[in-house]
């Protein structure tokens, strides 16, 4: 079953053609990235009848997983669905990665560190999940992980590998390499990642 993603019920009806003109527009073909999911290829766009009333829809296919999803074209704004980071902002979300000043404190409960890094994944921003991958990075050099900061960590690395990689169009296991070598304790090879870019 293709999940839906429903329109907002309090929003107010206006025309498909006025509440189409400030919204992003995507190709069959194209590839996109949906929030908590990843980057993933539009495969077609459908119109179906649901409730009496016709909506056009996305048809994308994750990437990591090869599931579909249906997405309203009307809400793409809502959902979040948007292009992939251009190459040019590849060295700020590794900037982000770098930051460890701004790690999130390791006193914090495990529950509301989790509640914020989950947030952090949902809203689909990259520089999020690069903060979300660099704070569980930094506690899992200091401790084990627990099995929910795992989890997490596991997803922000494959939202953050599959993006960087489409972006700057390299190899997935290199940009791996690349991001656990930035939490090594050699300088050079941070150096190199700097050099790359």
């Amino acid at each position: 079953m293709i999940p839906i993603i429903k329109q907002s019920e309090n929003k107010e009806r206006q025309p498909a053609n006025i509440m189409k003109s400030n919204i992003r527009e995507f190709k069959v073909g194209e590839l996109a990235v949906y929030p908590a999911h990843g980057v993933g290829r539009i495969e077609a766009i459908e119109t179906r009848v649901i409730n009496g009333e016709t909506h056009e829809f996305y048809i994308m296919r994750i990437i990591e997983n090869n599931m579909k999803i249906m997405i309203p074209t009307r809400n793409v704004d809502q959902v979040g669905l948007r292009d992939i980071i251009d190459r040019e902002q590849v060295p700020k979300i590794l900037a982000v990665i770098k930051n460890k000043n701004a790690a999130m404190s390791e006193s914090q409960t495990w529950n509301r560190r989790y509640k914020e890094y989950m947030d952090k994944i949902k809203t689909g921003s990259l520089f999020d999940v690069a903060e979300v991958y660099r704070d569980l990075s930094i506690l899992k050099n200091n401790k084990d992980l627990s099995f929910g900061e795992r989890k997490l960590f596991d997803t922000a690395q494959i939202l953050l590998v599959k993006e960087l990689s489409t972006a700057k169009k390299a190899d997935e296991k290199t940009v791996l390499k690349e991001l656990e070598s930035l939490f090594s304790s050699s300088e050079s090879t941070e150096k190199a990642m700097d050099q790359d870019d």
